[in-house]
């Protein structure tokens, strides 16, 4: 796959779209700006890579529209060195990301096929992530916890605990909670049982699946 100077343009575009909705972390808007979106999308579809839209790929899912992905990874405030827990691998774009803004990734997939798939092509294009693991999501990551921040790519019906208690003190989890229509929602930690809670307006994500097993 090329990364020509068109994507390139189509990028900048992008980004000064996003910019004009409400995003403003620099490192957010750079990292859209220089990852090639177009990669984690099936060739036929090359045309919508730089559309603020989301998009059907493999196993029902969907790589989240653009300005969602920046809303999300600026709510997380991310350093540079910060471990970050990602829920809901997917495509990898989104891993990517956070790869390209400095963070130390897991990142759990529950659907087989993308997992396969995303972990072979991610390394390919040299976002190495400390771990893509496949899993379920709401039992979090317990054996690398604690994390400093925790991302949920997918619509939960609500907060899974174990992802709450894997968070650091001063950690934040980004989570879209409902059933057909989910609120984005910010918990930062305070203290061993305190939460603070702040709610961000109406987004639509895919299920997050539970094993039943």
């Amino acid at each position: 796959m090329k990364d020509t100077l068109k994507h390139q343009g189509l990028r900048n575009k992008l980004v000064e779209t996003i910019k004009a909705k409400g995003i403003t972390d620099e490192n957010v808007l750079k990292a859209i700006g220089d990852i090639p979106r177009h990669f984690f999308m099936d060739s036929g579809f090359l045309d919508y890579a730089y559309q603020d839209k989301a998009f059907p790929i493999a196993a029902d899912q969907t790589i989240s529209q653009p300005y969602t992905v920046a809303f999300q990874t600026e709510l997380l405030q991310i350093q540079p060195g910060d471990k970050i827990l990602e829920i809901g691998t997917g495509s990898g774009y989104q891993t990517a990301v956070l790869c390209k803004m400095g963070a130390k990734v897991y990142s759990i997939e529950r659907q087989h096929e993308l997992f396969k798939k995303t972990s072979k092509f991610l390394s390919k294009i040299g976002y190495r992530a400390k771990k893509l693991i496949f899993g379920d999501g709401y039992k979090g990551l317990p054996e690398e916890a604690p994390f400093k921040g925790i991302i949920v790519t997918a619509g939960a019906p609500f907060v899974p605990k174990p992802l709450l208690a894997q968070l650091e003190i001063g950690g934040r989890l980004v989570i879209p909670i409902g059933d057909e229509v989910q609120t984005m929602t910010l918990f930062i930690r305070k203290g061993a049982k305190d939460f603070e809670k702040h709610e961000f307006g109406d987004f639509r994500f895919v299920p997050m699946l539970e094993d039943k097993n």
